[in-house]
């Protein structure tokens, strides 16, 4: 494993949270107009 044990576990919450940040705000930009 080239990997450290905090790269894992880091892109596993970092991925769901971009993922929700642009679904936010699509939605928003969505609702403006």
């Amino acid at each position: 494993m080239n990997f450290p044990s905090i790269f894992v576990p880091l892109v596993g919450l970092v991925f769901p949270a971009i993922a929700m940040v642009s679904l936010f705000l699509h939605v928003q930009k969505n609702k403006i107009v």
